[in-house]
């Protein structure tokens, strides 16, 4: 498991790292604040929060944003901000179909620049050159100091970022990770596409501490948040849902099995079903497949009682015929004793998750911040 956001003041066995990362975080989620209110809301003395405050500063960090306006009593405060563009992060996302994406995003989540390269079918070398080069264009183009970089990518990753199998890319075994930063020398972090695109939910948009999100892309993953922690498994196999056999009949996967879920309801495959069978019959299509995505996810519901879901992939797809399917499956093969069951939503912004996710990859790697 890995912990996300930082919630405490340490205590004394703590460091003083995990005090700088709680001010940043708090700067970056609740916006300027003065000395005092960061005292407040992190628990510190003011004594620690000047000093921390000084330190970020030096750093270019944080940046003194004047004094407050509005009617208050006493002499006004001074706010401090999170400077956004301290660092830039590169970010990729290696999961689309048909293209690799990718950004330069700075440190409070905005997309500064964005580039893709089309995939036109690469595996194995050939990808992996495909992603290096996208991320030598963007390193170019960055106007502050890189962080890092964050890549997402399909399949089950290990802790140091290597790609254990990613068969729609034809890696196995490659060392991710490693290949970066031979290539670009600066921290580089590996990552599943799912669980950068729940660390994105997590971070940049409203959530609770607990839910599961799927993403629906060239293959299918789920990231899983547990009470704010990120739950990768003994293995880095968790989330990792695509290859459930929903149907023993179905298509041969690119897993070497029949019926699996990513064959059920995977972007390319699904297009491919809604192309053969004519508009009049898209709706059906649709919601065959969200009834997939609810038989391999009511018995996962169940076991961790989990009342929200959400959904991340093309819109056009998602909505209507495939979310209320699925919505509808899980319903009626759980048991409910609160309420109407478990919620499924679909994420805003699909398009740009995996890339604020990796983005968080590294903010949490080099900052201490998510």
């Amino acid at each position: 498991m890995a912990q996300l956001r930082v919630t405490s003041k340490a205590l004394p066995e703590h460091n003083r790292q995990h005090n700088r990362s709680l001010l940043l975080q708090t700067l970056l989620h609740d916006g300027p604040m003065s000395r005092a209110d960061l005292a407040r809301e992190s628990g510190l003395t003011r004594v620690t929060v000047s000093d921390l405050v000084n330190d970020l500063a030096s750093e270019g960090l944080i940046n003194e944003l004047g004094t407050r306006t509005g009617a208050h009593v006493g002499k006004p405060a001074k706010l401090i901000g999170l400077n956004e563009n301290a660092y830039h992060v590169v970010s990729l996302d290696l999961s689309p179909d048909d293209r690799f994406v990718g950004a330069i995003i700075a440190i409070d989540g905005k997309i500064v620049h964005r580039a893709e390269v089309p995939l036109e079918n690469a595996t194995g070398e050939a990808a992996l050159r495909k992603a290096l080069d996208l991320a030598g264009d963007l390193v170019k183009r960055t106007t502050a100091r890189l962080l890092g970089i964050g890549v997402g990518t399909p399949g089950i990753v290990d802790s140091e970022g290597v790609v254990l199998a990613a068969p729609n890319l034809d890696w196995r075994g490659l060392d991710l990770a490693a290949a970066f930063r031979t290539e670009f020398s600066v921290p580089v972090h590996v990552g599943n596409d799912a669980n950068g695109a729940a660390l994105a939910v997590r971070t940049f948009q409203e959530s609770g501490s607990s839910f599961m999100l799927v993403a629906i892309e060239h293959g299918v993953g789920a990231g899983l948040i547990i009470g704010d922690m990120l739950i990768e498994g003994i293995h880095s196999t968790a989330g990792e849902i695509g290859h459930l056999v929903v149907d023993e009949n179905g298509e041969r996967c690119a897993c070497g099995r029949r019926g699996c879920l990513e064959q059920a309801i995977a972007v390319p495959h699904l297009r491919d079903r809604i192309r053969d069978a004519g508009a009049d019959k898209r709706d059906a299509v649709l919601a065959d497949a969200g009834h997939s995505l609810g038989l391999a996810l009511a018995p996962i519901i169940a076991a961790l009682g989990l009342d929200d879901l959400v959904l991340a992939g093309p819109q056009d797809l998602l909505e209507g015929p495939f979310v209320d399917a699925a919505l509808d499956t899980v319903r009626a093969r759980i048991l409910t004793t609160v309420g109407d069951g478990p919620t499924v939503r679909i994420a805003r912004d699909s398009d740009d998750l995996v890339l604020l996710g990796t983005a968080v990859f590294v903010l949490s790697a080099e900052l201490g911040v998510s």
